[in-house]
């Protein structure tokens, strides 16, 4: 069973006060599943001041306890992976293995974050007089205002509530409302493992008029987003009219440069279960594939081979590798991006469709010779389409790979030494993984460069936007 979502306020579950509701609905069915509330200025009120006394509360506890809280959160999530992957499912649209997976990778982001608790180190600075001391000491930055995308509903809040609960900042999280269920569970173990009321506080509502009200807001001091170029601009930008702290996580176009020398069966098996995760719904999707030409042939009908093979349906059937889209805007993305390409001679080597009519489903789709001008090489798909165009010199690629504003996530395949450092010098995104897909581990950085945002949500870096650094400096008289 489908729950209705309520929202989480100063530790307490309540509908809003005014009683709005919106609908949830399956993108794999089409039904509607469920209601969640939907917030307004009074309950905004009421969440701010609960954050902000809980602030006061949260810093000053030890960073240990924090610790045990966190790791506490983190083995709830995984005792309940069998209730929560089912709703994550019904209200995406992903594969339930892809859901077990999600939530399964969230614990481990918190555990990560639960022992960096335990090291927001500071420093001493030597002195150049005798009886100074001068000591670097971190600080939570006060109360933390995150909005979080239903693409991955629970790792990417994961990703804002970790490092903010770590550093000893107080939180309020925008959740999706289109896949608002996981995110409640999410939250609901944090509660259970002992966090104090206020401390991390969970609304849904209109996205505009949620970050209009709470980014202004003196008592919030740090924002994070995951989300569309678009927006994180213009949230980007009303933070900085108030002086917010913000990490933004915005939209990527990933170019997978794959030469001559590469293992081209690996490279196509390993791009084709990462292209297709989630229905190509991730901010990291290898989208543009650049093949050298001597093996340009090859890789594209290993690729296109591996694409009809998937099996898309109802994420909640065994056996399938791809599920729905997460809502009808993506399945008629999909149509005009894939039209518009073949109207200009791209070819189209697999799937290319809507299928059925029930549901939002979309078969895996590979585009080749596809035109510059064409708006699926220079807008973010979002979907199950992959664009495999060829190049010739290593600095072709890498000029094509940098062609666009977008500089989240790049890949590339090759046995060669030099061309992998050549790459790792001339490669503009914030990550490059060479032979393997290395991406989202909590231990290394995540974030982009250029048009895909500034900050990291992963890594030893991910705590440095939650802490202020203070100079402390002292003469012993």
């Amino acid at each position: 069973m489908y729950p209705d979502t309520q929202l989480f306020i100063d530790g307490k579950w309540r509908p809003a006060r005014l009683g709005g509701l919106l609908p949830v609905r399956n993108p794999a069915t089409g039904a509607t599943i469920g209601q969640v509330a939907c917030a307004q200025t009074e309950d905004l009120d009421e969440a701010l001041d609960a954050t902000q006394r809980a602030f006061q509360q949260w810093r000053r506890v030890p960073a240990f306890q924090r610790y045990q809280i966190l790791r506490r959160a983190a083995t709830l999530l995984r005792e309940r992976i069998d209730t929560i992957a089912p709703l994550l499912t019904m209200e995406n649209g992903k594969t339930l293995t892809e859901a077990r997976g999600e939530i399964a990778s969230s614990a481990d982001n918190i555990d990560w974050f639960a022992e960096e608790a335990r090291r927001t180190y500071g420093r001493v600075v030597p002195a150049r007089a005798e009886g100074v001391y001068q000591l670097v000491v971190k600080e939570p930055v006060g109360p933390v205002a995150a909005f979080t995308p239903w693409n991955f509903p629970i790792n990417q809040t994961v990703k804002k509530i970790g490092p903010a609960l770590a550093a000893g900042c107080s939180l309020i999280v925008k959740a999706p409302e289109e896949t608002p269920a996981a995110v409640a569970e999410l939250v609901r173990a944090f509660a259970d493992a002992g966090l104090p009321p206020g401390t991390l506080n969970l609304v849904y509502g209109v996205p505009s008029e949620i970050s209009a009200y709470l980014i202004p807001n003196p008592i919030i001091r740090k924002i994070s987003f995951t989300g569309s170029t678009t927006v994180g601009k213009e949230l980007a930008a009303m933070a900085g009219r108030h002086m917010k702290r913000a990490t933004m996580e915005l939209g990527g176009h990933a170019p997978v440069l794959i030469f001559d020398d590469a293992d081209i069966e690996l490279a196509a098996r390993t791009m084709v279960a990462s292209k297709f995760r989630n229905a190509g719904q991730v901010c990291i999707s290898p989208t543009r594939f650049l093949v050298q030409d001597g093996v340009f042939d090859r890789f594209l009908q290993l690729y296109s081979d591996g694409a009809k093979a998937l099996r898309v349906g109802n994420g909640l059937e065994d056996g399938m590798q791809m599920g729905a889209l997460a809502n009808s805007r993506r399945t008629q993305a999909m149509e005009a991006l894939v039209g518009d390409a073949a109207s200009q001679g791209a070819r189209l080597t697999a799937g290319g469709h809507r299928i059925g009519a029930k549901g939002e489903f979309f078969e895996p789709t590979v585009l080749a010779d596809v035109p510059t001008q064409a708006r699926i090489m220079n807008e973010e798909p979002f979907g199950p389409v992959a664009i495999i165009n060829r190049f010739n010199t290593l600095d072709d690629g890498i000029r094509e790979a940098n062609r666009l504003p977008f500089a989240l996530a790049s890949y590339a395949w090759t046995c060669s030494q030099r061309t992998a450092h050549a790459l790792g010098a001339g490669i503009e995104a914030g990550m490059l993984t060479i032979n393997h897909v290395g991406l989202g581990l909590p231990e290394v950085p995540f974030g982009g460069v250029k048009d895909s945002g500034y900050g990291s949500e992963g890594g030893i870096e991910a705590l440095d936007a939650y802490t202020n650094s203070k100079l402390i400096s002292q003469f012993n008289l």
